[in-house]
């Protein structure tokens, strides 16, 4: 069975295609990208329209089969930003009907967890999610998500984007941010820790502050916020690990893909005696074959929801 998938949550509009086995056979997106803002939901979701028969064409070409090969398709249903949303259940309505397809809404978060796990055939990790409006620490049991802890305000993501922004790096920033820490020394910011959660409001503010009196560099910023934010994530999680006992830990998410993060966690699980996981770039961040993949797990229970947009893993 192929499972074709669509993505449309935030600035990415993509398509993949897995089989029933978890095998990626096609992966394709474009993302929305800006010199001078973020994300304007109206312009992203132009962004989507404008591409998406250019994406799905070439993902059916990658995996070199057609309409009659899939079986169904699933779509992203939220969480996310309602102009984007709907713009790829737009799609995703069209095309099941041309194709006389069934369709089937899952949660975004979930997506991103569940790939994760059959990419890396694990059995039973803690997750660590941390994307543009997600950062969460969640486990599952009984085939029911919980969230033990996660941001109190902006995602992690969010947060360095707004940071880009701050500093003149455009949109997506989080590369450019990863890149500057490089060259960057040690200042001295909030650490913002309460139980299971994190706040990162606090931190932006301090460092915007300090940017716009001209008192550090942009690079000292991008590396003191990089080393608070990642050590604070990571506090977190260590804690919902020996709460647990769990002793896999996966990265998911966007965020994932920057090398600095997985290294803390790398050294904080091999001083647990614990494995850590991550997933490879083209599965980190938002892309359409985590949907389709999600889509198979859900395929009995999930149908036509429309669009979700406050949709937390939790509630699934």
């Amino acid at each position: 069975m192929n499972i074709l998938g669509i993505e449309s949550t935030a600035h990415t509009f993509g398509v993949g295609i897995i089989t029933d086995s978890g095998d990626v056979l096609a992966n394709v997106k474009d993302s929305f990208t800006s010199t001078a803002a973020g994300m304007i939901p109206d312009q992203v979701a132009q962004h989507h329209r404008e591409v998406a028969e250019t994406v799905l064409a070439q993902a059916l070409s990658s995996a070199k089969m057609d309409w009659n090969d899939i079986a169904f398709l699933a779509y992203s249903a939220g969480p996310g930003l309602d102009p984007c949303l709907w713009a790829g259940y737009h799609y995703a309505k069209l095309w099941a009907g041309q194709h006389q397809k069934k369709i089937v809404g899952v949660n975004h978060c979930c997506a991103h967890l569940s790939i994760g796990k059959i990419w890396n055939k694990l059995r039973d990790p803690c997750y660590l999610y941390v994307s543009g409006v997600n950062t969460q620490i969640i486990v599952q049991e009984d085939n029911k998500y919980h969230v033990l802890g996660e941001t109190l305000d902006i995602g992690l993501g969010n947060m360095l984007d707004k940071l880009g922004r701050i500093l003149g790096l455009g949109f997506p920033a989080g590369p450019k941010i990863e890149q500057l820490a490089k060259q960057g020394k040690y200042l001295q910011l909030p650490y913002a820790v309460k139980g299971m959660d994190v706040s990162f409001s606090g931190i932006l503010t301090k460092v915007q502050q300090l940017y716009e009196q001209q008192k550090v560099s942009a690079e000292d910023i991008c590396f003191s916020v990089q080393e608070v934010c990642f050590a604070m994530c990571t506090e977190v999680v260590e804690r919902a690990m020996a709460n647990t006992g769990k002793q896999e830990l996966l990265l998911v998410g966007g965020v994932g893909a920057n090398q600095r993060l997985c290294e803390m966690l790398q050294i904080m699980c091999q001083e647990r005696g614990a494995a850590f996981y991550q997933v490879p770039l083209d599965l980190a961040g938002d892309q359409g074959a985590m949907i389709a993949w999600e889509g198979f797990l859900r395929k009995e229970e999930s149908g036509d929801v429309e669009i979700k947009p406050h949709w937390r893993a939790d509630d699934v």
